[in-house]
């Protein structure tokens, strides 16, 4: 225990809490981020977040290496529930497009100049969108790409080519 300023008693927090505090405040962004591009909307993104830090902090890793690994497949499994949902609800509700309004963050995380990619993007099957995002935006390699979708490193390679070719035919006019 520590004695603050004033006599007041400070209690430390325990160890993993301040792990979990860091990790929380060094990763939410990029997580939104990632997010974002597999659903549409920020809110949707920032929940899809949210639910993964909270399956994180109820039941934390023994192997605090692995949090960033549970982090990415928690998003992505996240961001598949959340867009089977809409896909179900429309069907059965039989609306044509779920009203989204931008949230005040938006322009800050989504910028102008990459509407035309994000478009492209979305317009890819989700296995391919998946692959982009993970490879090329958080960077992570073939094999924890793998790991984190449940597929073979070979259909990695094969997803990201296929989304590549994808993308270049719908962003070839755009140069």
């Amino acid at each position: 225990m520590n004695m603050a300023a004033g006599g007041d008693v400070k209690v430390a927090a325990p160890a993993t809490e301040v792990a979990f505090d860091e990790l929380y405040r060094s990763q939410w962004h990029h997580m939104v981020r990632v997010a974002l591009l597999l659903v549409d909307d920020v809110e949707s993104a920032k929940d899809c977040v949210q639910d993964a830090f909270l399956g994180l902090y109820r039941r934390p890793l023994r192997n605090p290496d692995a949090q960033l690994g549970y982090l990415h497949r928690s998003v992505v499994n996240a961001a598949r529930s959340m867009l089977r949902r809409r896909g179900i609800a429309r069907r059965h509700l039989g609306s044509a497009e779920v009203a989204t309004v931008p949230g005040a963050d938006h322009a800050v995380l989504v910028s102008a100049e990459h509407a035309a990619v994000m478009a492209a993007l979305r317009r890819l099957p989700q296995r391919q969108r998946e692959v982009l995002v993970l490879r090329y935006w958080s960077g992570l390699p073939e094999a924890e790409i793998a790991a984190v979708l449940g597929i073979r490193p070979g259909t990695v390679k094969s997803a990201a080519s296929r989304a590549l070719t994808a993308l270049e035919n719908t962003l070839g006019g755009l140069r």
